[in-house]
């Protein structure tokens, strides 16, 4: 495997949230790094200052129709990941997730380079078993709203594991929970920026159902870190590996921690819960803590008041979010 610092790592993705924070941690390290996006939902802000960076190069095209730029390391996060964005067009996140990821293994497979996939932890669906180890096949309704983005990704990963079989691919799967931070978009309906930007603009915060229901919140740096280091790894590893952090809230707590942080005339109002949404979830990270030595340093409340800054910074007009579901 090339060296960090004369490697060549392709972004697909690396214009939205995520993304964006890999690009710079890449660059940091002296890699050369391409972004391939469509910016349908990235946004070319979060690339804004780095421009003119001369180991930094914008492909702008959807990762299903365009040339793969050839490159060392392939991070695949191209796809839409919040709820209200892969159920806006879910074939065209099925189609990202399957004809993308396809189109990647194949660049993949001519040039000798790893692939890294971006999964989910969306692939458990609602779990029956808790925490949620790589070793549980998950409990998903293959035909409910969030197929589109939980069966795209079940299948990204499936393919990506017939390419490493069949060809002899280099892959790493990264199966994501929750992450959060600065640098986050005001609309994309994830709940802590949902939350964040309700409570500033002094609008009600929807809890769906009574807010009993878990998850546990990663703070992006230490999800880039993760990453990184899965990439790093010898070739055998191969994943899945779970990336979270293994605290976990009810929504309910993480709305009072939000209104605690911003005050104001800001209240609760239970909104329904939306379908197939997960009752449960937090990372078993066994896996990551021994491969990886990789374990999460952000507590929830270190994290939480630097996203409420982020979004404070922001102007005003930006601040109204969208309705999630």
């Amino acid at each position: 495997m090339t060296d960090a610092g004369r490697a060549r790592s392709l972004v697909t993705g690396g214009g939205g949230f995520i993304g964006a924070h890999l690009v710079r941690a890449l660059l940091a390290r002296g890699e050369r790094v391409t972004v391939l996006d469509d910016f349908s939902t990235g946004d070319r802000a979060n690339l804004g200052d780095l421009r003119h960076h001369p180991r930094l190069s914008v492909v702008e095209g959807d990762v299903c129709d365009v040339r793969i730029p050839a490159a060392d390391r392939i991070y695949h996060l191209a796809c839409p990941a919040s709820p209200v964005w892969y159920q806006r067009d879910p074939i065209r996140t099925l189609r990202t997730c399957t004809v993308g990821t396809l189109a990647v293994l194949e660049s993949a497979r001519s040039t000798g380079a790893t692939v890294l996939l971006s999964s989910t932890s969306e692939v458990y669906g609602d779990p029956a078993v808790h925490p949620q180890p790589e070793d549980y096949w998950g409990h998903v309704n293959p035909v409910g709203p969030r197929a589109c983005y939980d069966e795209g990704k079940r299948a990204a990963e499936a393919l990506c594991f017939s390419y490493h079989r069949q060809h002899g691919t280099a892959i790493k799967v990264a199966r994501i929970f929750n992450t959060y931070g600065p640098g986050m978009r005001a609309d994309d309906g994830r709940v802590i920026s949902n939350f964040v930007v309700r409570a500033l603009a002094g609008r009600a915060l929807e809890l769906a159902g009574d807010g009993s229901q878990t998850r546990s919140f990663c703070y992006v740096d230490d999800l880039v870190d993760g990453l990184i280091r899965l990439m790093d790894s010898p070739d055998e590893v191969t994943g899945p590996v779970n990336l979270g952090n293994p605290e976990e809230y009810t929504i309910a707590q993480l709305a009072d921690r939000v209104l605690d942080l911003v005050g104001g005339p800001s209240r609760i109002v239970h909104v329904p819960l939306p379908t197939d949404d997960p009752a449960r979830r937090r990372p078993d990270i066994s896996t990551a803590r021994r491969v990886l030595g990789w374990v999460p340093h952000t507590a929830l409340d270190d994290g939480l008041p630097r996203t409420v800054d982020h979004f404070r910074r922001q102007d005003p007009s930006t601040r109204q979010a969208k309705r999630a579901g």
